[in-house]
């Protein structure tokens, strides 16, 4: 048996090293020959996460910078600290950049003898006929305008501008958000001398194109910059997908859901959904059991209502911060602070960060 991937991105790529691992071939099947990745871009993936990674994908070890302490800040309140959340362990998380993590993929998986790729225009899709089971990770191509066009959209009115700081060396093991009246912005430590940037702003009709630049040295508190890489951009919107297969054919990764950067949550989201996957097709072969459509439906029954869940919990967040932004108050900021205190409270939000959805 073979399993069909549609499209090269990260994710296509992480699912495929997962199935090929267990001895399941697969072909990736592609319509962008050139696949680019910003080199500003990076993940957060949590503690949970990582070790699944390393178990069962690929060794990331030597790729990832581990964050011990989160702490996040309101621009309302003075940056005064809100909430700070601690690991007993070595790590809380780790970011790791995009790139490095699709070239360590990309370079194991054309060495494996059950992995395949190929380019395909899509004149001719007939040879998709040939497959029981199809996952479709691209979001421009012919079956994603065809059978996934149904979904729950919000867009947020907002740009996300990553790239990177070089800056003095510093023991950088904090992860920081400040909610600034701009909007989110995040600090995401990748060594001790560089640390990547999101930043959230949202747009406004009577205001004229924001330095970026500018406005990231300006809310700095923790870091003397010496430089700033590129910016890249992209608006911020977020979606749910309302069925997740057609017949054999299932939607994935950024298809499904897709979430406000703010939480650092959205690739999160995508290695739970391959871990679920994984578990029902391994179960299945274990017992002698075709992989089929079937696969789908069950995978959607587990899936679907905590991914929405989840995602509306970071979409709540973002609109509560944002009212506080539009009110000018530092009231929601300081009811904030106060909850976070309880030590029941933040261990819960620590380890829904961790693990997802806890039911």
């Amino acid at each position: 048996m073979t399993v069909c991937i549609l499209g090269n991105n990260l994710t296509a790529l992480t699912l495929a090293k997962v199935l090929v691992n267990y001895g399941i071939d697969v072909d990736v099947i592609f319509n962008k020959k050139n696949y680019k990745i910003s080199p500003s871009r990076t993940i957060g993936i949590s503690k949970n996460n990582i070790d699944f990674f390393n178990s069962n994908i690929i060794n990331i070890e030597k790729l990832i910078w581990k964050v011990k302490r989160i702490e996040i800040f309101s621009e309302s309140l003075k940056k005064q600290k809100l909430i700070n959340f601690n690991s007993n362990n070595d790590q809380l998380f780790s970011i790791i950049k995009n790139y490095r993590l699709y070239n360590l993929l990309y370079k194991d998986l054309i060495k494996n003898r059950f992995f395949r790729s190929k380019f395909s225009n899509e004149k001719n899709l007939s040879f998709l006929n040939k497959y029981d089971l199809i996952i479709n990770c691209e979001k421009t191509n012919f079956i994603t305008k065809r059978y996934f066009s149904k979904k729950i959209t919000k867009e947020y009115n907002s740009n996300a501008y990553t790239t990177i700081i070089a800056h003095d060396q510093i023991i950088n093991d904090t992860a920081s958000q400040i909610f600034t009246n701009k909007g989110p912005l995040a600090f995401l430590p990748i060594s001790n001398r560089k640390t990547s940037i999101v930043y959230s702003v949202h747009n406004s009709k009577n205001q004229k194109e924001e330095n970026i630049e500018q406005l990231i040295r300006d809310k700095n508190f923790k870091y003397k910059i010496r430089y700033i890489e590129k910016i890249n951009s992209f608006k911020l919107s977020s979606l749910n997908l309302r069925s997740y297969y057609h017949n054999n054919i299932l939607a994935f990764g950024d298809l499904l859901h897709k979430v406000h950067p703010l939480a650092g949550q959205g690739f999160n989201m995508t290695i739970r959904d391959i871990k679920i996957l994984f578990e029902i097709i391994k179960t299945r072969l274990d017992v002698g059991l075709s992989i089929d459509k079937s696969v789908n439906l069950e995978f959607q029954k587990k899936l679907r209502h905590k991914n929405f869940i989840f995602s509306n919990g970071i979409d709540l967040i973002h609109e509560f911060f944002n009212i506080e932004r539009k009110m000018k108050s530092s009231f929601l900021s300081k009811s904030v602070r106060l909850i976070g205190n309880y030590p029941v409270i933040n261990k819960l939000f620590t380890k829904i960060a961790d693990r997802g959805i806890l039911f």
